[in-house]
Protein backbone atom coordinates (compact mmCIF):
# COMPACT_ATOMS: atom_id res chain seq x y z
CA UNK A 1 0.00 0.00 0.00
CA UNK A 2 1.61 3.22 -1.14
CA UNK A 3 2.57 6.02 1.25
CA UNK A 4 1.15 4.34 4.31
CA UNK A 5 4.11 2.77 6.03
CA UNK A 6 3.67 0.85 9.25
CA UNK A 7 1.45 3.32 11.11
CA UNK A 8 -1.75 1.68 12.33
CA UNK A 9 -4.87 3.15 10.78
CA UNK A 10 -8.48 3.50 11.88
CA UNK A 11 -10.85 1.18 10.02
CA UNK A 12 -14.44 2.10 9.17
CA UNK A 13 -17.40 0.53 7.40
CA UNK A 14 -17.82 2.79 4.37
CA UNK A 15 -20.11 0.74 2.15
CA UNK A 16 -22.86 -1.87 2.52
CA UNK A 17 -24.83 -4.18 0.22
CA UNK A 18 -27.64 -6.60 1.07
CA UNK A 19 -29.66 -9.25 -0.72
CA UNK A 20 -31.34 -10.91 2.25
CA UNK A 21 -34.61 -12.38 3.41
CA UNK A 22 -35.51 -9.09 5.14
CA UNK A 23 -34.58 -6.76 2.33
CA UNK A 24 -32.48 -6.09 -0.73
CA UNK A 25 -31.04 -2.69 0.20
CA UNK A 26 -29.96 -0.73 3.28
CA UNK A 27 -33.22 1.17 3.66
CA UNK A 28 -35.46 -1.90 3.59
CA UNK A 29 -33.17 -3.91 5.85
CA UNK A 30 -33.02 -1.08 8.39
CA UNK A 31 -36.81 -0.74 8.40
CA UNK A 32 -37.44 -4.46 8.79
CA UNK A 33 -34.84 -4.83 11.55
CA UNK A 34 -36.31 -1.93 13.46
CA UNK A 35 -39.94 -2.98 12.97
CA UNK A 36 -39.23 -6.70 13.46
CA UNK A 37 -40.54 -7.71 10.02
CA UNK A 38 -39.59 -11.32 9.36
CA UNK A 39 -38.31 -12.68 6.06
CA UNK A 40 -39.18 -16.30 6.90
CA UNK A 41 -41.88 -17.98 4.82
CA UNK A 42 -43.21 -21.38 3.86
CA UNK A 43 -40.71 -23.04 1.52
CA UNK A 44 -40.64 -26.32 -0.41
CA UNK A 45 -37.17 -27.84 -0.28
CA UNK A 46 -38.30 -30.65 -2.60
CA UNK A 47 -41.41 -29.60 -4.52
CA UNK A 48 -44.10 -32.26 -4.53
CA UNK A 49 -42.73 -34.06 -1.47
CA UNK A 50 -43.89 -33.64 2.12
CA UNK A 51 -40.66 -33.07 4.04
CA UNK A 52 -40.55 -32.32 7.77
CA UNK A 53 -38.74 -28.97 7.25
CA UNK A 54 -41.08 -26.49 5.59
CA UNK A 55 -39.86 -22.93 6.20
CA UNK A 56 -36.89 -20.78 5.16
CA UNK A 57 -35.71 -17.19 4.98
CA UNK A 58 -36.56 -16.58 1.34
CA UNK A 59 -35.02 -14.06 -1.06
CA UNK A 60 -37.62 -11.87 -2.75
CA UNK A 61 -37.57 -10.46 -6.30
CA UNK A 62 -35.01 -13.02 -7.50
CA UNK A 63 -35.58 -16.39 -9.18
CA UNK A 64 -32.59 -18.71 -9.35
CA UNK A 65 -34.60 -21.93 -9.13
CA UNK A 66 -33.87 -23.06 -12.69
CA UNK A 67 -31.13 -25.52 -13.53
CA UNK A 68 -29.53 -23.15 -16.06
CA UNK A 69 -28.38 -19.56 -15.61
CA UNK A 70 -30.30 -18.51 -18.72
CA UNK A 71 -33.57 -18.96 -16.80
CA UNK A 72 -32.54 -16.96 -13.72
CA UNK A 73 -34.17 -13.61 -13.06
CA UNK A 74 -33.20 -10.59 -10.96
CA UNK A 75 -34.50 -7.02 -10.51
CA UNK A 76 -34.23 -4.65 -13.45
CA UNK A 77 -31.70 -2.15 -12.03
CA UNK A 78 -28.94 -4.76 -12.15
CA UNK A 79 -27.16 -5.69 -15.37
CA UNK A 80 -25.09 -8.87 -15.18
CA UNK A 81 -22.90 -9.52 -18.24
CA UNK A 82 -23.19 -12.97 -19.77
CA UNK A 83 -19.46 -13.59 -19.49
CA UNK A 84 -19.68 -13.47 -15.70
CA UNK A 85 -23.17 -14.95 -15.48
CA UNK A 86 -21.98 -18.24 -16.99
CA UNK A 87 -19.59 -18.80 -14.09
CA UNK A 88 -21.85 -17.74 -11.22
CA UNK A 89 -23.75 -19.98 -8.80
CA UNK A 90 -27.24 -18.88 -7.69
CA UNK A 91 -25.86 -17.01 -4.68
CA UNK A 92 -23.31 -15.41 -6.98
CA UNK A 93 -26.18 -13.45 -8.54
CA UNK A 94 -27.02 -12.14 -5.08
CA UNK A 95 -23.37 -11.37 -4.31
CA UNK A 96 -22.95 -9.47 -7.58
CA UNK A 97 -25.98 -7.29 -6.82
CA UNK A 98 -24.87 -6.69 -3.21
CA UNK A 99 -21.41 -5.76 -4.49
CA UNK A 100 -22.93 -3.24 -6.90
CA UNK A 101 -24.80 -1.69 -3.98
CA UNK A 102 -21.68 -1.44 -1.81
CA UNK A 103 -19.59 0.15 -4.56
CA UNK A 104 -22.28 2.74 -5.24
CA UNK A 105 -22.84 3.34 -1.53
CA UNK A 106 -19.12 3.93 -0.94
CA UNK A 107 -18.81 6.23 -3.98
CA UNK A 108 -15.93 4.24 -5.41
CA UNK A 109 -14.75 4.64 -8.98
CA UNK A 110 -13.92 1.58 -11.13
CA UNK A 111 -10.24 2.55 -10.89
CA UNK A 112 -10.39 2.52 -7.08
CA UNK A 113 -12.16 -0.86 -7.01
CA UNK A 114 -9.55 -2.29 -9.39
CA UNK A 115 -6.61 -0.77 -7.54
CA UNK A 116 -3.79 -2.76 -5.97
CA UNK A 117 -4.86 -1.06 -2.73
CA UNK A 118 -8.25 -2.84 -2.77
CA UNK A 119 -8.68 -6.38 -1.47
CA UNK A 120 -11.51 -8.90 -1.67
CA UNK A 121 -12.20 -11.54 1.00
CA UNK A 122 -15.10 -13.94 0.36
CA UNK A 123 -16.84 -16.95 1.82
CA UNK A 124 -19.49 -19.40 0.66
CA UNK A 125 -19.93 -23.15 0.57
CA UNK A 126 -20.01 -23.09 -3.20
CA UNK A 127 -23.09 -24.44 -4.93
CA UNK A 128 -23.95 -28.03 -4.04
CA UNK A 129 -26.99 -27.88 -6.34
CA UNK A 130 -25.00 -26.89 -9.42
CA UNK A 131 -22.36 -29.45 -8.49
CA UNK A 132 -24.98 -32.21 -8.24
CA UNK A 133 -26.49 -31.25 -11.59
CA UNK A 134 -23.09 -31.13 -13.25
CA UNK A 135 -21.98 -34.47 -11.80
CA UNK A 136 -25.26 -36.07 -12.84
CA UNK A 137 -24.65 -34.88 -16.40
CA UNK A 138 -21.09 -36.20 -16.36
CA UNK A 139 -22.17 -39.62 -15.09
CA UNK A 140 -25.18 -39.85 -17.42
CA UNK A 141 -22.94 -39.16 -20.42
CA UNK A 142 -20.18 -41.51 -19.24
CA UNK A 143 -17.88 -38.54 -18.98
CA UNK A 144 -18.56 -37.25 -22.48
CA UNK A 145 -20.37 -34.10 -21.37
CA UNK A 146 -18.69 -31.90 -18.78
CA UNK A 147 -20.20 -28.45 -18.26
CA UNK A 148 -17.24 -26.12 -18.89
CA UNK A 149 -17.80 -23.82 -15.90
CA UNK A 150 -18.46 -26.58 -13.35
CA UNK A 151 -15.40 -25.90 -11.21
CA UNK A 152 -15.66 -22.12 -11.35
CA UNK A 153 -19.35 -22.01 -10.42
CA UNK A 154 -19.60 -24.78 -7.84
CA UNK A 155 -16.63 -24.84 -5.48
CA UNK A 156 -16.10 -22.77 -2.36
CA UNK A 157 -13.89 -20.17 -4.08
CA UNK A 158 -16.52 -19.23 -6.66
CA UNK A 159 -17.12 -15.73 -5.29
CA UNK A 160 -13.39 -14.99 -5.19
CA UNK A 161 -12.91 -16.11 -8.78
CA UNK A 162 -15.86 -14.35 -10.32
CA UNK A 163 -15.95 -11.06 -8.43
CA UNK A 164 -12.21 -10.39 -8.52
CA UNK A 165 -12.11 -11.02 -12.27
CA UNK A 166 -15.18 -8.96 -13.10
CA UNK A 167 -14.18 -5.95 -11.00
CA UNK A 168 -10.48 -6.18 -11.82
CA UNK A 169 -9.47 -6.42 -8.16
CA UNK A 170 -5.65 -6.47 -8.00
CA UNK A 171 -5.10 -6.35 -4.25
CA UNK A 172 -5.27 -9.27 -1.84
CA UNK A 173 -7.94 -11.84 -2.73
CA UNK A 174 -8.70 -14.70 -0.34
CA UNK A 175 -11.40 -17.19 0.54
CA UNK A 176 -12.42 -18.28 4.04
CA UNK A 177 -13.81 -21.66 5.02
CA UNK A 178 -14.65 -21.73 8.73
CA UNK A 179 -18.32 -22.63 8.34
CA UNK A 180 -20.61 -20.15 10.09
CA UNK A 181 -17.68 -18.06 11.37
CA UNK A 182 -16.19 -17.57 7.89
CA UNK A 183 -17.16 -14.02 7.00
CA UNK A 184 -16.64 -12.70 10.53
CA UNK A 185 -13.15 -14.14 10.35
CA UNK A 186 -12.76 -12.49 6.93
CA UNK A 187 -13.72 -9.16 8.50
CA UNK A 188 -11.04 -9.68 11.12
CA UNK A 189 -8.30 -10.39 8.61
CA UNK A 190 -9.51 -7.53 6.40
CA UNK A 191 -9.24 -5.24 9.43
CA UNK A 192 -5.65 -6.40 9.98
CA UNK A 193 -4.71 -5.80 6.35
CA UNK A 194 -5.83 -2.18 6.61
CA UNK A 195 -4.41 -1.53 10.08
CA UNK A 196 -1.02 -2.85 8.99
CA UNK A 197 -1.01 -0.74 5.84
CA UNK A 198 -1.16 -3.62 3.40
CA UNK A 199 -4.45 -2.52 1.83
CA UNK A 200 -6.40 0.70 1.82
CA UNK A 201 -9.75 -1.06 1.64
CA UNK A 202 -11.14 -4.62 1.67
CA UNK A 203 -14.50 -5.87 0.43
CA UNK A 204 -15.84 -8.73 2.55
CA UNK A 205 -18.47 -10.78 0.73
CA UNK A 206 -20.59 -13.68 1.92
CA UNK A 207 -23.20 -15.65 0.02
CA UNK A 208 -25.06 -18.95 0.18
CA UNK A 209 -27.57 -20.81 -1.96
CA UNK A 210 -30.96 -21.54 -0.43
CA UNK A 211 -32.21 -24.99 -1.29
CA UNK A 212 -32.25 -28.70 -0.56
CA UNK A 213 -28.61 -29.33 -1.43
CA UNK A 214 -27.23 -26.48 0.68
CA UNK A 215 -29.50 -26.58 3.72
CA UNK A 216 -31.26 -29.89 4.11
CA UNK A 217 -28.18 -31.86 5.12
CA UNK A 218 -28.41 -30.20 8.53
CA UNK A 219 -31.69 -32.03 9.07
CA UNK A 220 -29.69 -35.24 9.50
CA UNK A 221 -28.01 -33.62 12.52
CA UNK A 222 -31.40 -32.58 13.92
CA UNK A 223 -30.23 -29.00 13.58
CA UNK A 224 -33.16 -27.69 11.47
CA UNK A 225 -36.46 -26.56 12.94
CA UNK A 226 -39.48 -28.71 12.12
CA UNK A 227 -41.86 -26.01 13.26
CA UNK A 228 -44.15 -25.28 10.27
CA UNK A 229 -45.09 -21.80 11.49
CA UNK A 230 -42.87 -19.14 9.84
CA UNK A 231 -43.62 -16.77 12.71
CA UNK A 232 -42.34 -19.16 15.38
CA UNK A 233 -39.82 -21.54 13.79
CA UNK A 234 -36.68 -19.47 14.34
CA UNK A 235 -36.62 -18.56 18.04
CA UNK A 236 -33.10 -17.94 19.37
CA UNK A 237 -32.64 -18.31 23.13
CA UNK A 238 -36.23 -19.54 23.56
CA UNK A 239 -36.87 -22.49 25.85
CA UNK A 240 -38.89 -24.24 23.12
CA UNK A 241 -36.53 -23.75 20.15
CA UNK A 242 -35.97 -26.88 18.07
CA UNK A 243 -33.39 -25.88 15.46
CA UNK A 244 -32.43 -23.21 12.99
CA UNK A 245 -34.20 -21.97 9.86
CA UNK A 246 -32.02 -21.79 6.75
CA UNK A 247 -31.61 -18.78 4.51
CA UNK A 248 -29.46 -17.68 1.59
CA UNK A 249 -28.60 -14.51 -0.30
CA UNK A 250 -25.53 -12.32 0.04
CA UNK A 251 -24.11 -9.36 1.90
CA UNK A 252 -21.10 -7.09 1.36
CA UNK A 253 -19.21 -4.85 3.76
CA UNK A 254 -16.50 -2.47 2.63
CA UNK A 255 -13.87 -1.94 5.31
CA UNK A 256 -11.71 1.08 4.60
CA UNK A 257 -9.00 3.23 6.10
CA UNK A 258 -10.91 6.08 7.74
CA UNK A 259 -9.06 9.05 6.22
CA UNK A 260 -9.32 7.65 2.71
CA UNK A 261 -13.07 7.13 3.07
CA UNK A 262 -13.57 10.61 4.54
CA UNK A 263 -11.64 12.33 1.73
CA UNK A 264 -13.93 10.68 -0.80
CA UNK A 265 -17.07 11.69 1.09
CA UNK A 266 -18.06 8.07 1.70
CA UNK A 267 -20.52 7.22 4.47
CA UNK A 268 -19.23 6.03 7.83
CA UNK A 269 -21.61 3.49 9.32
CA UNK A 270 -19.30 2.28 12.07
CA UNK A 271 -15.71 2.04 13.16
CA UNK A 272 -14.24 -1.41 13.72
CA UNK A 273 -12.04 -1.32 16.81
CA UNK A 274 -10.74 -4.87 16.86
CA UNK A 275 -11.47 -8.55 16.89
CA UNK A 276 -10.55 -11.82 18.57
CA UNK A 277 -10.79 -15.51 17.82
CA UNK A 278 -10.37 -18.81 19.64
CA UNK A 279 -11.34 -22.45 19.25
CA UNK A 280 -13.22 -24.80 21.55
CA UNK A 281 -11.03 -27.82 20.85
CA UNK A 282 -14.08 -29.92 21.68
CA UNK A 283 -16.15 -31.33 18.79
CA UNK A 284 -16.28 -31.14 15.00
CA UNK A 285 -19.95 -30.18 15.12
CA UNK A 286 -21.05 -29.08 18.61
CA UNK A 287 -20.09 -26.02 20.63
CA UNK A 288 -18.40 -26.68 23.97
CA UNK A 289 -21.15 -26.61 26.64
CA UNK A 290 -19.11 -24.23 28.79
CA UNK A 291 -18.63 -21.84 25.86
CA UNK A 292 -14.90 -21.71 26.52
CA UNK A 293 -13.78 -20.84 22.99
CA UNK A 294 -16.31 -18.05 22.65
CA UNK A 295 -15.35 -16.72 26.09
CA UNK A 296 -11.75 -16.43 24.90
CA UNK A 297 -12.75 -14.89 21.56
CA UNK A 298 -14.87 -12.22 23.26
CA UNK A 299 -12.18 -11.42 25.81
CA UNK A 300 -9.55 -11.21 23.07
CA UNK A 301 -11.74 -8.83 21.07
CA UNK A 302 -12.43 -6.62 24.06
CA UNK A 303 -8.78 -6.53 25.08
CA UNK A 304 -7.49 -5.69 21.62
CA UNK A 305 -10.13 -3.01 21.20
CA UNK A 306 -9.24 -1.39 24.52
CA UNK A 307 -12.76 -1.59 25.94
CA UNK A 308 -14.27 -3.37 28.93
CA UNK A 309 -17.28 -5.64 29.14
CA UNK A 310 -19.13 -2.88 31.01
CA UNK A 311 -18.74 -0.50 28.05
CA UNK A 312 -20.53 -2.77 25.54
CA UNK A 313 -24.09 -1.59 24.94
CA UNK A 314 -25.28 -4.40 22.68
CA UNK A 315 -24.19 -7.92 21.75
CA UNK A 316 -25.37 -9.32 18.43
CA UNK A 317 -25.28 -13.00 19.30
CA UNK A 318 -24.56 -15.85 16.92
CA UNK A 319 -27.52 -17.76 18.46
CA UNK A 320 -29.00 -19.79 15.61
CA UNK A 321 -31.96 -21.29 17.51
CA UNK A 322 -30.40 -24.71 18.09
CA UNK A 323 -30.76 -26.12 21.62
CA UNK A 324 -27.06 -26.82 22.23
CA UNK A 325 -25.56 -23.83 20.42
CA UNK A 326 -27.70 -21.16 22.05
CA UNK A 327 -27.14 -22.61 25.51
CA UNK A 328 -23.38 -22.64 25.02
CA UNK A 329 -23.38 -19.02 23.88
CA UNK A 330 -25.60 -18.00 26.81
CA UNK A 331 -23.11 -19.54 29.23
CA UNK A 332 -20.25 -17.71 27.50
CA UNK A 333 -22.09 -14.39 27.62
CA UNK A 334 -22.83 -14.80 31.32
CA UNK A 335 -19.17 -15.61 31.95
CA UNK A 336 -17.86 -12.54 30.14
CA UNK A 337 -20.57 -10.03 30.99
CA UNK A 338 -22.93 -11.02 33.80
CA UNK A 339 -20.19 -12.32 36.06
CA UNK A 340 -18.39 -8.98 35.62
CA UNK A 341 -21.52 -7.01 36.51
CA UNK A 342 -22.13 -5.96 32.91
CA UNK A 343 -25.59 -6.14 31.36
CA UNK A 344 -25.57 -5.21 27.67
CA UNK A 345 -28.65 -5.87 25.57
CA UNK A 346 -28.28 -9.22 23.79
CA UNK A 347 -30.24 -10.35 20.75
CA UNK A 348 -30.03 -12.59 17.71
CA UNK A 349 -31.40 -11.23 14.46
CA UNK A 350 -31.72 -14.79 13.12
CA UNK A 351 -35.23 -14.79 14.55
CA UNK A 352 -36.07 -12.52 11.59
CA UNK A 353 -33.74 -13.75 8.86
CA UNK A 354 -32.97 -17.38 9.53
CA UNK A 355 -29.37 -18.62 9.59
CA UNK A 356 -27.19 -17.79 6.58
CA UNK A 357 -24.29 -20.15 7.42
CA UNK A 358 -21.05 -18.55 6.15
CA UNK A 359 -23.06 -15.51 5.05
CA UNK A 360 -24.33 -14.87 8.59
CA UNK A 361 -21.31 -13.02 9.98
CA UNK A 362 -21.00 -10.31 7.33
CA UNK A 363 -24.78 -9.95 7.04
CA UNK A 364 -25.25 -9.48 10.79
CA UNK A 365 -22.22 -7.22 11.13
CA UNK A 366 -23.89 -5.11 8.46
CA UNK A 367 -27.02 -5.09 10.63
CA UNK A 368 -24.89 -3.87 13.54
CA UNK A 369 -23.47 -1.08 11.39
CA UNK A 370 -27.00 0.00 10.50
CA UNK A 371 -28.02 -0.11 14.16
CA UNK A 372 -25.06 2.09 15.12
CA UNK A 373 -25.64 4.63 12.39
CA UNK A 374 -29.44 4.70 12.76
CA UNK A 375 -29.55 4.59 16.55
CA UNK A 376 -31.42 1.49 17.68
CA UNK A 377 -30.91 -1.98 19.15
CA UNK A 378 -32.58 -4.91 17.33
CA UNK A 379 -34.66 -7.31 19.40
CA UNK A 380 -34.92 -11.10 19.23
CA UNK A 381 -38.05 -12.05 17.31
CA UNK A 382 -40.20 -14.94 18.56
CA UNK A 383 -38.63 -15.01 22.03
CA UNK A 384 -41.46 -15.97 24.38
CA UNK A 385 -39.92 -18.05 27.16
CA UNK A 386 -36.17 -17.44 27.62
CA UNK A 387 -34.09 -20.55 28.27
CA UNK A 388 -33.01 -20.76 31.93
CA UNK A 389 -29.43 -20.79 30.60
CA UNK A 390 -30.01 -17.10 29.78
CA UNK A 391 -30.70 -16.08 33.39
CA UNK A 392 -29.00 -12.75 34.05
CA UNK A 393 -28.88 -11.71 30.38
CA UNK A 394 -30.82 -8.69 29.11
CA UNK A 395 -32.80 -10.01 26.13
CA UNK A 396 -34.99 -7.38 24.45
CA UNK A 397 -37.79 -9.02 22.50
CA UNK A 398 -38.53 -5.97 20.36
CA UNK A 399 -36.25 -3.27 19.04
CA UNK A 400 -35.04 -0.70 21.56
CA UNK A 401 -35.08 2.95 20.51
CA UNK A 402 -31.70 3.68 22.04
CA UNK A 403 -28.46 4.48 20.23
CA UNK A 404 -25.70 2.02 21.14
CA UNK A 405 -22.13 3.31 21.26
CA UNK A 406 -20.28 -0.02 21.31
CA UNK A 407 -21.38 -3.35 19.85
CA UNK A 408 -19.79 -6.78 20.13
CA UNK A 409 -20.68 -9.28 17.38
CA UNK A 410 -20.24 -13.06 17.83
CA UNK A 411 -19.96 -15.87 15.29
CA UNK A 412 -19.28 -19.57 15.83
CA UNK A 413 -18.69 -22.36 13.35
CA UNK A 414 -18.08 -26.08 13.04
CA UNK A 415 -14.95 -27.30 14.76
CA UNK A 416 -15.47 -24.78 17.55
CA UNK A 417 -14.25 -21.76 15.58
CA UNK A 418 -15.29 -18.60 17.43
CA UNK A 419 -14.85 -15.01 16.28
CA UNK A 420 -15.88 -11.74 17.96
CA UNK A 421 -15.54 -8.20 16.69
CA UNK A 422 -16.09 -4.80 18.31
CA UNK A 423 -17.73 -1.89 16.50
CA UNK A 424 -18.12 1.72 17.64
CA UNK A 425 -20.70 4.32 16.65
CA UNK A 426 -19.21 6.70 14.09
CA UNK A 427 -18.06 10.07 15.32
CA UNK A 428 -20.18 12.88 13.95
Amino acid sequence: MNAVGTQERRVVVSGLGFITSIGNDCARVTHNLREQRSGIERFEFLPGHALPVTVAGTIKDFDTSGAQWASWRWPAPYVIPKDILRGLPPHGIHAFCAMEQAILDARLSPAEVGSEETGLFCASAGSPRLLRLSLNQIHASNGERVPPMTAVSTIAGTLNFNLSAHYGVRGAVAGFSSACASTTQALGYGFDEIRLGRQRRVFVVGGEDLGLDSIYGFHGMRALSRNPDPARASRPFDRDRDGFVGTGGAAVILLEEAETAARRGAPCYAEMLGWGQASDGFSPALSAPDGRGLVSAMRNALSFSGVTAAEIDYVNAHATSTPAGDASEAVALRTVFTAAGAHPSVSSTKGLTGHGLSLAGVMETGFCALALSSGFIPGTANLEHPDPACDGLTLPRTSVDRAPRLILKNSSGFGGTNVSIVLRRPER
